[in-house]
């Protein structure tokens, strides 16, 4: 039997997350996520916060360039 979750941030589906022999595999669901496409976690927990990390640069590489441009 299969084991898939759904991994959501701030109400962004990020992917899911497909159970393998040895951990489970991300799917991006979402082009801000597409470089977690197809690695693989220990768990799906591991997942999530790979995909918040993700997240949260994108945050402050976006912030950066802001305040390089005023």
């Amino acid at each position: 039997m299969s084991q898939a979750y759904i991994i959501e941030i701030e109400s962004r589906t990020a992917g899911i997350v497909a159970r393998e022999e040895r951990g489970f595999r991300f799917f991006s669901s979402e082009r801000a996520f597409d470089s977690l496409e197809g690695r693989q976690f220990r768990s799906a927990r591991d997942a999530e916060r790979a995909a918040r990390a993700l997240l949260r640069e994108r945050g402050h590489q976006f912030a950066r360039r802001l305040v390089a441009a005023l």
